[in-house]
């Protein structure tokens, strides 16, 4: 779990992806993340079932990494039905593994700017139930609502002066309001 004073939690998360055939004659094989493994040990493409042409492999594990900055976005994330996760994957040049896992994040704020940059694919997966524990909890411990402060009007009277009173740009009083095109012209000619 971690120590409260703690800024940051990191556990390592196991993702597994799934290939099954593709329903087109243009796509080959379908590839998606099919699951999240807490606290899994190192892996690199295991295979880790197989029914039919259908496979599951333990893709990479990587470290789910809580920041204290990061709370209010942890808070979105568990209000979601169901809590999930975002893996954030990028093509590989390897035709067997044609994606490389990038990262995991429990953040839909950092997911959404992965997925705007358009260079990576971010898939939504179930949170498991212990790591919504674990994410609620770290969350509870740091988030901190801020106060709203409603912002002040200056004291000061705008409509003391009039605008154009007084500039050297304006030639007399009535050209306060005409618009800057028709000056222009009436001094061009």
């Amino acid at each position: 779990m971690g120590d409260l004073a703690q800024k940051t939690y990191v556990m390592p998360v196991g993702v597994v992806m799934r290939r099954a055939p593709g329903v087109t004659a243009w796509v080959r094989w379908n590839w998606t993340v099919s699951a999240i493994l807490p606290a899994a040990g190192p892996a690199n493409w295991k295979l880790l079932r197989q029914e039919g042409e259908v496979q599951e492999f333990h893709a990479a594990t990587l470290p789910l990494e809580l920041h204290r900055s990061e709370a209010e976005a942890y808070r979105q994330a568990l209000t979601a039905n169901p809590p999930c996760l975002y893996v954030v994957l990028r093509d590989s040049d390897d035709a067997a593994q044609p994606w490389e896992v990038t990262l995991v994040t429990a953040s839909p704020f950092e997911a959404q700017d992965y997925a705007d940059t358009g260079e990576e694919q971010v898939e939504k997966i179930e949170m498991p139930a212990g790591l919504v524990a674990w994410v609620r909890d770290f969350t509870l411990t740091h988030f901190r609502e801020e106060a709203f402060k409603k912002r002040r009007r200056d004291k000061k009277d705008i409509g003391a002066r009039e605008d154009g009173i007084g500039d050297a740009r304006i030639a007399q009083l009535a050209d306060v309001y005409r618009s800057p095109a028709q000056a222009k012209k009436e001094r061009l000619q």
